[in-house]
């Protein structure tokens, strides 16, 4: 970790710091099949009593119990499948039906102001859900250069995940094809909902 990257933590505070950790473990889970060593550090967190500790609670069973190839499994049916998962994790299908429509093209846009730069080994389009979590977190934790202030952070949130993440985490909760990730789902609504909470009264 370079000088510049620790004087930037240091400016972070401390529930901003656990709200990156939450958006880059939903990431985790929602760009790819789930790594033994995920899994494995995931059975071992504990939760609280609130909406988001009970799915954490939840899944560390799961997790613990779950075989990995029954994970893998599990994601492909839900995101890949023989033509297409159960469920397109996609801005542009949430919110127009069709895939690479205007809510790609604008976040493209906010993707050049803000200096995120898409991957090269990445091929999916880049209003999927998992990429947006890691955004929202590099965003918070400064991966794009200084960290971002609550009204940058809000107006990404506001743009890309609000009019559509808290549905898409209550399809993935209820889907057909959803055990171990079905925790998940309930986590991410949670959590989008206290975001959505937090910057209305941030005014």
């Amino acid at each position: 970790m370079t000088t510049e990257n620790t004087a930037r933590l240091e400016d972070i505070s401390a529930e901003d710091v656990l709200r990156a950790d939450l958006y880059d473990f939903l990431g985790a889970f929602l760009a790819r099949q789930p790594s033994g060593i995920l899994l494995t550090q995931t059975a071992e967190l504990n939760g609280d009593d609130s909406d988001i500790g009970r799915g954490i609670a939840a899944l560390a069973r799961l997790a613990d119990a779950v075989d990995p190839r029954d994970a893998h499994r599990e994601f492909n049916a839900l995101f890949i499948g023989l033509g297409r998962g159960e469920l397109l994790p996609y801005g542009s299908y949430y919110l127009t039906g069709f895939l690479n429509e205007k809510p790609l093209a604008r976040l493209r846009g906010d993707m050049a102001r803000l200096g995120i730069e898409r991957e090269d080994n990445v091929y999916e389009p880049e209003d999927n859900i998992a990429s947006l979590c890691e955004m929202m977190a590099g965003l918070i934790r400064g991966r794009f250069g200084a960290p971002a202030g609550l009204s940058e952070q809000k107006q990404f949130f506001e743009a890309h995940l609000a009019p559509w993440a808290e549905l898409f985490f209550k399809d993935l909760e209820a889907a057909e094809a959803s055990v171990l990730y079905a925790p998940i789902g309930m986590i991410g609504r949670a959590f989008v909902h206290i975001e959505q909470e937090a910057f209305r009264m941030e005014g």
